[in-house]
């Protein structure tokens, strides 16, 4: 019989697929995994017979397993998984709202980290909020480390509780962004534009001043916001709206608050 791979992927939907795409990237050798997904598309079937990981396989409890699935499927998927889990095991979950009591119920591994990666994962640029229990070792925090920066910078938090923030600010941050672009050329639209021109504005300024505080990192976005900003000007003005008492502020707050409160009714 096989040894066990050493590294159990559960789920190869757009996040899980990121992780395994940043993983061969880095060089993890394909032998030492294995991609368990009952729907492979045909671009992973294509990936694992031109890589050479497993797809799917007799499960054997593997030294890390990721769990990439959906939260309403855990449930449902919980008996098939244990088989690849043991006391040993280092489990690595994104599956969003999962808390660690409410897997450890399901499943037999002790060791856990609970991690909200975000989309911009897929180009290698997402950042991960990530916290461990008390029964992760040093050794496998810092393998769950090095897997989890395969897709972007790692940031871990002191408490569980946190990553329902984290998903609220950075997990769910990349819609927000979207949404600025869509608001930004319905405005331009509003004042005169045609639609295809006002998008093309608002993407590339969006795109070009992500990259500008990508390239200041000593700079708060703070600094860089009143540096565009002179007094009595166009962006003045602009702000005065954005930054009343009602504005972005105060909305981004109840938005926040909302993903949170709804990721922690997700924790079932």
């Amino acid at each position: 019989m096989a040894p066990a791979p050493a590294l159990v992927l559960i789920g190869a939907g757009k996040m899980g697929a990121a992780l395994l795409g940043g993983w061969l990237a880095a060089g993890i050798a394909p032998g030492d995994i294995a991609v368990v997904e009952p729907q492979p598309s045909e671009a992973l079937e294509k990936l694992a017979a031109e890589k050479g990981f497993a797809l799917d396989g007799a499960p054997e409890p593997a030294q890390t397993l990721v769990l990439a699935i959906k939260p309403q499927m855990l449930d449902k998927a919980a008996p098939g998984l244990a088989p690849w889990l043991d006391s040993e095991s280092l489990l690595i979950s994104i599956v969003a709202g999962k808390t660690i009591a409410n897997l450890s119920r399901r499943l037999p591994a002790r060791s856990i980290v609970r991690a909200m990666p975000n989309t911009p994962a897929a180009i290698g640029r997402g950042i991960t909020g990530a916290f461990a229990n008390s029964h992760v070792t040093p050794a496998q925090r810092d393998r769950a480390q090095s897997l989890l920066s395969g897709v972007g910078a790692v940031e871990w938090v002191g408490s569980e509780q946190a990553i329902d923030a984290v998903t609220a600010v950075s997990g769910s941050g990349p819609a927000y962004v979207f949404l600025l672009v869509e608001a930004l050329a319905q405005g331009g639209e509003a004042l005169g534009l045609p639609p295809d021109l006002a998008m093309r504005l608002a993407r590339a300024t969006v795109e070009g001043s992500g990259e500008l505080l990508r390239r200041a990192p000593d700079s708060s976005a703070e600094t860089l916001r009143k540096n565009v900003t002179s007094p009595g000007g166009t962006t003045k003005a602009a702000l005065d709206v954005l930054m009343a008492q009602d504005g972005l502020a105060a909305l981004m707050a109840r938005a926040t608050a909302a993903a949170a409160k709804r990721a922690g009714e997700l924790a079932g």
